[in-house]
């Protein structure tokens, strides 16, 4: 139905409808679902998201002492008023941590568009919903939207960090949110492109380097980073700013720049952060490696 973020936003347009219903009418088409049942679907979703930000708001803790208890601190020191960044940002990271400690603590998430990104997508949307108080439904046409941007990503480039380092899962991610919460906000189809590109070329070239090979540093606050990113472009976009790359290229780009990509920047713990003095004695510590100190 369409491949590429032009042609999204050119049916959106011409069909005088938001970008979540020509998600809705692709996914009716490609599962043989009626509407109904595409949207009960993706409302089990929402619950599933509602439920991880919830259970990592009152506190978890990783097996591994890695991650945990970080959405909790931001959210106390939110209510402390001495918060520089506001308020409604500062939600939306919390509560994109709060998603990635619940995976990191084996508990249930919705891979948005993966686990180690998982906080972003729905970190922001309950954070806007203070401040937009969308509907239910409102709040699952959200989740639509970032599912179109996410299904170009993953048709033209890459959600894997193995394949393409964390800019295409928490950049991916990133701009996935920033496009639907423009939508939601009211903004064009148009604008949720250029949100999604501001957002993503931002975030072009951002390595996957997690610590001992989990899924926990520096994943958690990548999250945090992504959310606060998406939450800048969607206004940068609704003020009217635009991007002089159009969002198809940034997505290409993305995809070459993975393709470019050392290994042991990708997902494999042999670089970056991972490789770091005291990424190894983390991962000695939780494995009990040996460690030759005269390396």
């Amino acid at each position: 139905m369409f491949r590429n973020v032009a042609e999204l936003v050119e049916l959106a347009e011409s069909k005088k409808v938001k970008i979540a219903e020509i998600m809705i009418e692709q996914e009716v088409e490609v599962t043989g679902l009626n509407r109904e049942e595409v949207f009960e679907r993706m409302d089990r979703n929402l619950t599933v998201m509602e439920e991880a930000v919830e259970r990592g708001l009152r506190g978890v803790q990783s097996v591994t002492g890695l991650t945990g208890g970080d959405a909790v601190l931001i959210q106390k020191y939110i209510e402390s008023g001495n918060a520089l960044s506001g308020n409604l940002i500062l939600d939306a990271v919390s509560k994109a941590v709060a998603t990635n400690e619940v995976n990191a603590a084996m508990g249930t998430i919705c891979a948005t568009p993966t686990a180690g990104s998982a906080g972003v997508v729905p970190g922001t949307l309950f954070a806007v919903k203070n401040k937009l108080n969308p509907t239910r439904e409102e709040m699952i046409e959200f989740l639509f939207t970032s599912g179109a941007f996410g299904f170009v990503v993953a048709n033209n480039a890459s959600i894997s960090g193995a394949a393409g380092g964390c800019q295409a899962e928490v950049g991916s991610a990133s701009g996935m949110a920033a496009a639907a919460i423009v939508e939601m906000a009211g903004g064009t189809p148009s604008q949720a492109a250029e949100a999604m590109a501001i957002t993503l070329k931002n975030m072009l070239g951002l390595v996957c380097d997690p610590v001992a090979g989990l899924v926990e540093v520096p994943c958690v606050k990548r999250n945090a980073m992504g959310a606060a990113n998406a939450m800048i472009a969607a206004d940068m976009a609704l003020a009217g700013v635009t991007s002089r790359i159009p969002c198809d290229e940034v997505i290409d780009a993305m995809y070459r720049i993975g393709q470019t990509m050392p290994v042991a920047l990708r997902e494999t713990a042999q670089g970056g952060l991972a490789a770091t003095p005291t990424g190894r004695e983390l991962e000695a510590k939780i494995f009990g490696i040996a460690l030759n100190k005269s390396e």
